[in-house]
């Protein structure tokens, strides 16, 4: 499930630095990756990097690594990372800033490690559809590393382009996902046997492995009002630094 427009809004060209910030399972790394990018997947949890590491090497098994590109994995904490300045062209931080209590102090070390003219993607859950999980299910985010905050989109850009970035453009992802997520919520987090969230997750995984039209084209339309994750793109000043 990719979240971040890499064909318009956030190009990766063969050869480029890629940090993937919170990296978790590694979905956007290895779609990086297999545009060529020289990607470094960055977790606080060793063991998401362990499998993020495995795919990797199955990619390069399959021949799905272009010549020159190249995923690494690292373990450290996004509040300070052992980067140093200007050190890629693309960051992404898909999903991450919402579990971090000094999300201010990661938005600052993004712009430390990227260079500049470098394109930054941050996505986090969107007001309106997180503010209804949270009415619904104090589990859902009341555990331990779950959401500890709700942005406000305008919040969200207002704190990165603080921290020295310029915003270019937002969108919303994820349509589908939003009520997914509620029915989640009603029947519980963790209930994964409930009939409807079966059939549900179902549905999910025939979109992501297919991708037919009549899903693409529904979740294309709902994004901009139900979308369940809100995106935001934005860039280095030359100058900077």
């Amino acid at each position: 499930m990719i979240t971040m427009d890499f064909d318009s809004a956030f190009p990766i060209a063969p050869g480029m630095t890629v940090l993937d910030v919170g990296a978790g399972q590694g979905r956007h790394s290895f779609e990086a990756l297999r545009r060529g990018g020289v990607v470094t997947a960055f977790d606080l949890s060793e063991s998401d990097l362990a499998d993020v590491k495995s795919m990797f090497g199955a990619m390069e098994l399959e021949g799905e690594v272009p010549e020159g590109a190249s995923g690494t994995v690292l373990h450290g904490d996004a509040r300070s990372m052992p980067f140093n300045d200007n050190s890629f062209d693309r960051v992404i931080a898909s999903e991450i800033l919402e579990h971090v209590h000094e999300d201010e102090q990661v938005m600052a070390e993004i712009f430390r490690v990227l260079r500049p003219g470098g394109l930054v993607a941050v996505s986090v859950p969107r007001n309106w559809p997180e503010q209804i999980c949270w009415k619904l299910s104090a589990p859902y985010h009341e555990v331990e590393g779950g959401h500890i905050r709700i942005y406000r989109a305008s919040e969200l850009v207002a704190k990165l382009e603080r921290a020295g970035l310029t915003a270019y453009k937002q969108h919303h992802a994820h349509a589908l996902h939003a009520p997914y997520w509620w029915l989640k919520c009603v029947v519980g987090p963790d209930n994964n046997d409930n009939p409807a969230v079966k059939a549900y997750h179902r549905l999910l995984v025939w979109d992501l492995m297919k991708g037919p039209f009549v899903t693409r084209a529904s979740e294309n339309a709902l994004n901009p009002v139900l979308g369940k994750s809100f995106v935001v793109y934005l860039v280095k000043p030359e100058l900077a630094g």
